[in-house]
């Protein structure tokens, strides 16, 4: 069961876990206009299942499924975006949806309930950040994501739930929202065009989706107890690869053939603050045995084939 399944990741996810010879049941919101988005050659593929169902209605799933559920994996989220981080109330409610979720999944015979948390559960950080580093958020978004985990976590102790809990870095690939910075700068410097940006001297890291998707699917089939390993899992990029944002820029510049131009210093910081990615990821890949793939050069080629 996967809610979420037409946002960037989720679409990564189902796409992932059908290719393993999963039996996916993606759950879209009533009138999604991106729906189509799960299909392939016109068709949703062998194995799938797609439900319209609004987050705020999950609790009649059971009724509308055929057989139990192994693993609820919930993405679905209200207010992901920078303005919507900011609203309370907006984030308030999927905190009350994730947690009518965590029920929902023990209605359906699930054993695990994996959910996508974030790195702004850990607020303004400067160094290398494993799942034990004190978590701090700078805004209603985070805040809200970690309160998923602290009740979240008690909820499924006591309904005999393994509770997976996956803290997403910044990822990027072939369908990101048009808006995010890889997409911006692309789109920006094949048109000979003039990027804005901050200063860009904040550290960063980036995960390309299929190695997301990757990762996710591996803890889903996890054989283990995901609690017992620690729960949190950071999920990122190339720990390497991490280093200041203009770099990143820069490379896509290069690789776009050295069109247009960029002028940092002119945006602000987004409702998070300043924030450097550091992530390491060690514990998930002792845990699973999964590690990213793709570097950004290569994701960056990829992106731009598929132009």
């Amino acid at each position: 069961m996967v809610t979420g399944a037409t946002s960037f990741v989720g679409l990564g996810a189902v796409r992932e876990l059908l290719k393993r010879g999963h039996e996916v049941v993606a759950v879209v919101r009533e009138q999604s206009q991106k729906t189509d988005l799960l299909k392939e050659d016109g068709a949703f593929p062998d194995g799938l299942t797609v439900l319209p169902c609004d987050l705020g209605r999950l609790c009649g799933l059971p009724e509308r499924i055929d057989g139990p559920c192994d693993v609820f994996l919930h993405m679905g989220w209200h207010g992901a975006g920078s303005d919507s981080r900011r609203k309370e109330e907006v984030q308030a409610q999927s905190v009350t949806d994730a947690l009518a979720a965590i029920r929902v999944a023990k209605e359906l015979g699930c054993a695990r309930f994996l959910f996508t948390g974030s790195q702004a559960e850990y607020g303004l950080r400067g160094s290398l950040t494993d799942e034990t580093a004190p978590c701090r958020p700078a805004s209603p978004y985070g805040r809200a994501k970690l309160e998923v985990l602290n009740r979240g976590r008690k909820l499924c102790r006591e309904l005999s739930l393994d509770y997976g809990h996956v803290r997403i870095f910044s990822v990027y690939g072939p369908g990101d929202h048009p808006w995010s910075l890889v997409s911006s700068c692309i789109r920006t410097f094949l048109a000979g065009g003039r990027m804005e940006l901050s200063a860009c001297t904040q550290l960063w890291n980036f995960l390309y989706i299929e190695d997301a998707a990757c990762a996710l699917s591996d803890l889903a089939a996890y054989g283990g107890s995901l609690e017992a390993e620690g729960c949190v899992y950071n999920l990122g990029g190339p720990m390497e690869e991490t280093g200041p944002l203009k770099g990143f820029v820069e490379e896509i510049y290069r690789l776009c053939g050295c069109r247009g131009e960029m002028v940092y210093g002119v945006h602000p910081p987004n409702a998070e603050g300043i924030v450097n990615l550091i992530p390491d990821t060690r514990r998930l890949e002792r845990v699973t045995g999964w590690r990213p793939q793709v570097g950004f050069e290569k994701g960056i080629r990829n992106i731009l084939r598929k132009l």
